[in-house]
């Protein structure tokens, strides 16, 4: 069975469902990964050590201080790329900045964006830059393996999730890499709450909540709980409600869902002004214009 017919698969419990994202949204490892993890091996492998300082500035904007906080991480590779370019830092320096035409092309035709297409492609193309980049992926893999451990959900995220799947089926929609995700939620004894976890190799987030609860519920019923634009492009993608856990603020986020957010959603009163409320304060928190542009 194919990844997509696994989520087209899952059974209908509940009226209601819900899927929540796990890095940064769940769980606090959102820091540590993209600032100890991701980022020394961009800058090793990407050759920025004679500007790592800029380099680290870039890659933290992108992947935690900005809209495009949580995108896919070879997303993110293209999207530092793209400002490190602009930065006459680099160029002060001597910096070339690699084009990497066939990465490009390759996120703009493949959805299930992790290390099984990318091996594939590798070893059907012999690319070198996309050798180099599996190899900054897997390293990357590896220091989250040996790392990112004994990080718990935030505090009262499990008996929220206890109370939610009385009445609704749940998921983990994440980008992150299956092998980790499952990892961190059997960790923390998560994992027997949820009926899913749906990671890169699923696909988008978008296309995991379509294939998942498309056509399945209502879609006042779906619920995407997740911390970046992103979970928010994926729940407007399908017309479903959202709810954000606000970077900075995860634990009033949390403690606020479960004193109202999860009532509301359940008896049919999220929908209005109050949806609207938490979109507002979610647009406010990440900006979309770096701190190095001066006007």
């Amino acid at each position: 069975m194919n990844h997509i017919d696994e989520l087209r698969n899952l059974p209908v419990r509940h009226d209601f469902f819900i899927g929540i994202d796990s890095d940064g949204c769940v769980f606090d490892t959102m820091e540590v990964k993209q600032k100890e993890c991701f980022c020394p091996n961009f800058i090793r492998h990407f050759g920025f050590q004679a500007a790592s300082k800029y380099a680290r500035e870039v890659w933290e904007f992108v992947n935690l201080y900005s809209k495009t906080r949580g995108c896919n991480r070879f997303l993110a590779v293209a999207a530092a790329l793209d400002f490190i370019a602009e930065r006459p830092e680099f160029a002060a320096r001597h910096i070339a900045v690699p084009p990497m035409t066939g990465m490009r092309k390759w996120i703009t035709e493949e959805t299930k964006l992790g290390n099984p297409a990318l091996k594939a492609l590798v070893e059907k193309t012999g690319s070198d830059e996309l050798t180099r980049l599996l190899a900054w992926s897997n390293d990357v893999n590896s220091d989250i393996a040996r790392m990112v451990h004994d990080v718990p959900p935030f505090p009262g995220f499990e008996e929220i999730l206890k109370s939610a799947r009385e009445r609704a089926d749940i998921i983990v929609v994440s980008q992150t890499p299956l092998e980790a995700l499952v990892r961190e939620w059997k960790e923390n004894r998560l994992d027997g709450y949820i009926n899913f976890i749906a990671g890169q190799e699923h696909g988008t987030k978008k296309e995991h909540l379509q294939y998942a609860a498309g056509g399945k519920y209502a879609p006042d019923h779906i619920l995407m709980i997740g911390d970046a634009p992103g979970d928010l492009k994926a729940a407007k993608g399908n017309g479903v409600l959202f709810f954000p856990i606000v970077p900075g603020r995860e634990e009033a986020s949390w403690a606020e869902f479960g004193r109202e957010g999860l009532r509301r959603f359940f008896d049919g009163t999220f929908t209005g002004a109050y949806q609207e409320r938490l979109l507002a304060e979610f647009d406010a928190a990440l900006p979309s214009e770096p701190p190095w542009i001066r006007h």
